[in-house]
């Protein structure tokens, strides 16, 4: 199918509803970004209290998004976001009536904003996993793209809202704006009839689940390397967002509006940078385009640093949210490209991890850096680490978009076994014996470290590769599941893309000798005792 047969990602309604309702609670989300900041203003003279508010958001995904991925792989998208939704929706009722009541401190702030946080955190997995269930492979960049122009949509112009509602009424108008826009998300899920799931076997609790989303990244090449620069990323760009309030009062001297404006510039840069981001990645490298954003990002803190005037930094804030965004974007693009969907809500969690946690040290460090040294010497470092995170690609370059086909790879049918065995049963020990032609040997041993990360990638243990003494020409594949679902689970894991490791290994088969495959039940004290009662049942 070529690029311009692609319908747009709005022909599906799913899609376009829950764009829209995502578009209204971003106004909402800006909005109260907008008071928060503007209220730690009032509450108390310290920079980094006023920084902590963007750490207070960024924390909970540091410390929750990898249980929201184990939960989005795991259970209903649509039913998580429900409850995520609706536990925001009444925290930010909970907060606007503590402002109402006077009830508000610095760290009560922090706290109610910690928690919006924190359902963010469980929502945002399931949110941008499910994209990928309601449109096609083929829409997923642009779906993306458009996601990050709703987003920038709201932020180009719920600050400057935020600003004039602050400064009509308050934060208790912004903080009630809020709440009620979690109304369109609701209502856009509730709508959603989202398809029954196809899966065979139970959900994996939230402990092995985590286990398993950690296991397959670290043995992903790809994902590792988004997921480090990602970090980094975010250390470096969050000054600007973090430091902006203090920007727009202590270096402008302005109010809540010039503070919405400045916002509002950087969500116009993200709209433009959203646009024209999936033409960019078409055309150029991942590598040069980060390498290029940290760079120009670099000369826009420099020129915040210096900014007396609003259109100075009108200008650094419009371009540092161009460049921002298309990293964003590129970065979510690219891990949902390299993971299978069985878990690809655990690899963005991972994903959030590392660049909300790049924000939360930002926002701290950043913060602390301005309370001790002054806003220029900031930013010009903030500049010189964001060179240095342009410099880090030379060695650990982000790898090339390369679509591969990730979807199972449906070959492996469950073995008929006369053994009574339960889900729970376990170890499985599963024995491989290959014969090798001589000549192939050298080939068939690279394969086999190959087949050795897949195999622990998907859920293996003890993987190990011996050699028959007796028949050099035999080799013994060896390793072990947790239980027989656990096996079952590994091989349904098997991607596409991985077939071609599967043929270029039985290329290396003497004479077209078959594999013997072999699986065993390794009886531990527990199990001895099970297997006595068993056949005791069936004696009786």
């Amino acid at each position: 199918m070529s690029e311009a047969a692609v319908p747009s990602p709005f022909s599906n309604p799913t899609y376009r509803n829950l764009w829209i309702g995502n578009l209204g609670s971003g106004f909402g989300t800006m909005i109260q970004a907008v008071g928060a900041a503007w209220l730690m203003m009032a509450l108390t003279s310290s920079v980094d209290m006023v920084a902590l508010v963007q750490a207070a958001n960024a924390l909970p995904v540091v410390m929750l998004s990898l249980i929201g991925g184990a939960i989005a792989d795991g259970y209903n998208r649509r039913k998580v976001m429900l409850i995520t939704q609706t536990f925001m929706m009444v925290v930010s009722a909970l907060l606007a009536l503590f402002a109402l009541l006077g009830w508000m401190s610095p760290w009560v702030l922090l706290g109610f904003t910690f928690l919006i946080g924190c359902g963010n955190a469980l929502n945002n997995p399931s949110w941008q996993s499910s994209v990928a269930d309601i449109v096609t492979r083929d829409q997923l960049a642009t779906a993306v793209s458009y996601n990050s122009i709703s987003f920038n949509l709201a932020r180009s112009l719920g600050p400057a809202l935020g600003g004039l509602i602050v400064g009509a009424v308050g934060p208790v108008g912004a903080f009630a704006a809020n709440a009620l826009t979690y109304g369109g998300p609701l209502t856009a899920l509730s709508l959603w009839k989202s398809q029954k799931s196809d899966r065979t076997l139970p959900p994996e609790s939230i402990g092995p689940a985590i286990m398993a989303g950690l296991r397959y990244v670290g043995m992903s090449r790809e994902l590792l390397r988004i997921i480090f620069r990602a970090g980094l990323y975010g250390f470096g760009t969050i000054v600007m967002q973090a430091l902006m309030p203090v920007v727009a009062a202590q270096q402008l001297g302005g109010n809540p509006l010039v503070f919405g404006v400045l916002l509002g510039c950087f969500g116009v840069g993200a709209i433009g940078g959203a646009v024209v981001g999936p033409n960019i990645q078409r055309r150029y490298p991942s590598e040069r385009i980060v390498m290029s954003v940290c760079l120009v990002f670099a000369s826009t803190l420099v020129l915040m640093g210096f900014a007396t005037q609003l259109w100075m930094a009108m200008i650094a804030s419009l371009v540092a949210g161009a460049g921002w965004i298309m990293c964003m974007a590129l970065f979510n693009v690219s891990v949902q490209m390299s993971a299978p969907r069985w878990v690809v809500g655990r690899a963005l969690a991972l994903y959030q991890t590392a660049m909300f946690g790049g924000f939360a040290v930002g926002s701290w460090f950043w913060g602390r850096f301005a309370e001790d040294f002054g806003l220029q010497p900031t930013f010009i470092t903030a500049a010189v680490a964001m060179a240095v995170v342009a410099l880090v690609g030379l060695i650990i370059p982000m790898p090339p978009r390369i679509s591969r086909n990730l979807d199972p790879l449906n070959r492996f049918q469950e073995p008929t076994i006369d053994l009574e065995l339960s889900p729970r049963s376990g170890p499985i020990v599963v024995q491989i014996v290959y014969t090798i032609a001589p000549e192939n040997t050298a080939t068939f041993l690279n394969l086999m470290q190959e087949r050795k990360r897949v195999r622990m990638r998907d859920g293996a243990r003890n993987w190990t590769l011996a050699r028959d003494l007796a028949a050099p020409n035999r080799w013994v594949e060896r390793y072990k599941a947790p239980t027989w679902t656990d096996y079952i689970r590994q091989n349904q894991r098997v991607t596409q893309a991985d077939a071609g490791l599967s043929d270029e290994l039985r290329a290396t088969f003497a004479d077209d000798a078959r594999p013997v495959v072999t699986r065993y039940l390794e009886l531990h004290h527990e199990t001895h005792q099970a297997m006595r009662d068993i056949a005791h049942d069936h004696h009786h």
